[in-house]
């Protein structure tokens, strides 16, 4: 038997011929919740967050959960317990802060389609910063809280053109992409913010991309942020603080992305040199926090044999982790109780009525029927963008802590679906 290696950290691994989350058994989960089923570390969160904390040490840094990584109440208590502010997207998302025992004047708020409804919502809870995307947006929002007799909070948004080095879907940071403000409409958006009644600016906010594995994309960025700090503060405008945004990347396959108190000790020595340093900074990681600490745990249904490929079809399918499917990713696949016999090369593939319902291509594994495996580093973009499709429910989730397992999200059943809907006919 040959006990796979597994990526991330040591809070996901084998104990002899059992893989474990912290001291509880998967199987063990596996048999009293059902599969697919999502299990979380709440070390390896905690872990994660203590090597953004390391790189602060002496700094004025607030870290805001990027909650779009990972919705869960569960976690986002982790996070909220641990110290931690929220960048949100969505008014939702800010109920699902606020519902977790978050504080308003930690959240973030950003997105490129803010409604006014959102706005008064998040007005009237008192949030920290809105980080604006667009100038018809700041226009809106300027608008909107005076109405209320307030005046909004602003970072605006940057869009530095600088390549991230990812996946195209998921690169934010270049002229080609939704976000942000272009580098050469800054100062004037500035200025106009600074005119407006309703807006006051506090910060600015840079967001390049999501899943980075080198660090020359970040430096670049900073050096362009820094480039419009001093350009906006010559024009009269002060900004008091930094946002640096998220999108550091984790072992998903081999990869190699710089440890966050590494990567801050570059940042931050480039801050200090240009005279920053001293500055409020703000950060909006996600991934890097939750993604290494996740696992889907799924059963094998069927072996399916054939010509060209062999095809390993299990439970979990693309509305459990959409990924794959979305962004060709690549997620390691174990089992929970590796086999002792030479492993086939198989596809592992969900149910759904899908070609591109595949979780792995080409994968070595040695399975039967009824084993169960997991699908690593899934705490990070699967259940946040789970859905119904093909009537399935969205799978269950479970918070580890040491020896202690806790339900965080019920399975969802039939009856949860149809409870929003009507059967009757239209005559």
């Amino acid at each position: 038997m040959t006990v796979p290696n597994l990526p991330g950290q040591p809070h996901i691994a084998y104990r002899g011929n059992e893989l474990f989350a912290e001291d509880v058994r998967l199987n063990d989960l596996a048999e009293a919740h059902g599969t697919p089923l999502f299990v979380y570390s709440k070390g390896a969160m905690l872990s994660a967050l203590a090597a953004y904390q390391r790189g602060f040490a002496g700094r004025k840094v607030q870290i805001c959960y990027a909650m779009k990584a990972n919705p869960a109440l569960g976690v986002i208590q982790v996070f909220a317990q641990a110290g931690c502010g929220f960048d949100i997207v969505s008014g939702g998302d800010m109920e699902r802060v606020l519902a977790a025992g978050g504080q308003a004047e930690k959240i973030i708020f950003s997105g490129v389609g803010k409604t006014r409804a959102e706005m008064r919502c998040a007005l009237k809870a008192g949030i920290g910063c809105f980080n604006v995307e667009s100038e018809a947006e700041l226009e809106v929002l300027s608008e909107v809280a005076r109405s209320m007799g307030l005046r909004a909070p602003v970072s605006i948004r940057v869009n530095p053109n600088v390549d991230p080095k990812t996946h195209p879907y998921i690169s934010t940071g270049l002229k080609g992409n939704k976000f942000g403000i272009a580098h050469e409409r800054v100062v004037p958006t500035y200025q106009r913010a600074a005119e407006l009644a309703g807006i006051r600016v506090v910060g600015i906010d840079c967001h390049i991309g999501s899943q980075i594995t080198q660090e020359g994309p970040y430096l670049d960025a900073l050096d362009r942020m820094l480039d419009l700090v001093e350009a906006i503060e010559a024009v009269g405008i002060p900004i008091h603080h930094i946002d640096f945004g998220g999108g550091l990347g984790i072992n998903y396959n081999g990869d190699t992305p710089p440890s966050a108190d590494d990567l801050w000790k570059k940042l931050l020595a480039k801050l200090d040199a240009r005279g920053f340093g001293t500055r409020q900074l703000m950060i909006e990681p996600g991934r890097s926090l939750v993604g290494n600490a996740g696992v889907c745990l799924t059963e094998v249904l069927y072996l399916k044999p054939g010509e060209q490929k062999n095809f390993c079809i299990i439970d979990a399918a693309m509305n459990d982790l959409p990924r794959p499917a979305m962004y060709q990713a690549f997620h390691q696949i174990v089992p929970l109780q590796p086999r002792t016999e030479a492993p086939g090369t198989w596809d592992v593939v969900g149910p759904i009525c899908e070609s591109g319902d595949w979780i792995g291509h080409d994968r070595a594994l040695a399975v039967r029927p009824g084993d169960r495996l997991a699908v690593l580093s899934a705490g990070a973009y699967c259940m946040s963008m789970a859905s119904n499709y093909n009537s399935r429910g969205r799978a269950a989730e479970i918070l580890v802590d040491g020896s202690q397992a806790r339900l965080i999200r019920q399975r969802e059943t039939m009856a949860d679906q149809l409870r929003q809907e009507s059967s009757l006919l239209i005559k």
